[in-house]
């Protein structure tokens, strides 16, 4: 009796184990396939990123500067994408490549192309607004200018979201003002001056100093982006905001569903 009892318990212990190792590799495999769709997507994304880097020359200042940093993405997507080795990592790769995206988006825009269809919205951009109007303000002994169309006096564009944390709205500017906060993670003294100064009372720009200075705006509590900004997206805050492959490591983020269509532009033309 005790021989039969004990072959039981043998027996209930070896399908526990069974089972436990069963759903383990089950998951893995899961995890695996997960992991290697969510990379197929990114590098999707890369390659065509990489095709209009590589197929598009700047004709003018605002067109060459956003090429130039189209480029910065590229080269931080692909280094991304080759290190990822988790899904969250490749989506980070992802978004990187959007945002470069958006770049060549606007350098097709200065240059009077079709910019293409839309792209997916990236985190932190929809809450950040856009510039809806030309202005020029004097702070720290230099004149700073933001429009929502790329000249000579505004060759630097972004494409809207969060910088260590704080909202730049999408637009052209005279200079890459965001750009300290990107390299050192944090935004100096004077910055939310120079956000008053720049955006106050500007329709499509629903902050104040006061919201950037605590890094959030109009809207925010409604909660449109806080998934994104708790941990669906990224931005130069969560990410160390530097430098990554060549490229900016402010991650996405935000630098997004759309894409450039079925294929690279070639040439300068759209090749669905």
């Amino acid at each position: 009796m005790e021989g039969v009892l004990l072959l039981l318990i043998v027996l209930v212990v070896a399908a526990i184990g069974i089972a436990v190792y069963a759903s383990s590799k089950a998951s893995g495999q899961r995890s695996a396939a997960s992991l290697a769709d969510a990379k197929a997507d990114a590098r999707r994304l890369i390659e065509r990123l990489g095709g209009q880097v590589y197929g598009l020359s700047g004709t003018d200042d605002a067109s060459k500067q956003a090429l130039a940093d189209a480029s910065e993405r590229y080269t931080a997507a692909s280094s991304q994408i080759d290190q990822a080795t988790t899904v969250k990592q490749a989506a980070l790769a992802k978004e990187s490549a959007v945002e470069g995206l958006y770049y060549v988006r606007a350098a097709r825009t200065a240059m009077g192309m079709d910019p293409g269809p839309d792209l997916e919205t990236l985190s932190g951009q929809r809450s950040a607004g856009a510039v809806t109007e030309d202005r020029r303000v004097d702070f720290d002994g230099r004149q700073i200018e933001a429009s929502p169309t790329p000249s000579q006096r505004t060759p630097n564009y972004y494409p809207g979201g969060r910088v260590a944390g704080r909202p730049v709205p999408a637009g052209w500017y005279s200079e890459p003002w965001w750009k300290p906060a990107l390299v050192a993670g944090a935004w100096g003294v004077g910055s939310a001056l120079l956000f008053s100064s720049l955006f106050s009372g500007m329709a499509g720009v629903g902050y104040d100093a006061n919201a950037f200075e605590n890094g959030y705006g109009d809207g925010f509590a409604d909660g449109m982006e806080q998934g994104q900004i708790d941990g669906g997206g990224f931005d130069g805050a969560d990410t160390g905001g530097g430098w990554d492959g060549g490229g900016w490591d402010n991650g996405g983020g935000d630098w997004g569903g759309g894409d450039f269509g079925g294929g690279d532009f070639g040439g300068g033309g759209f090749d669905f």
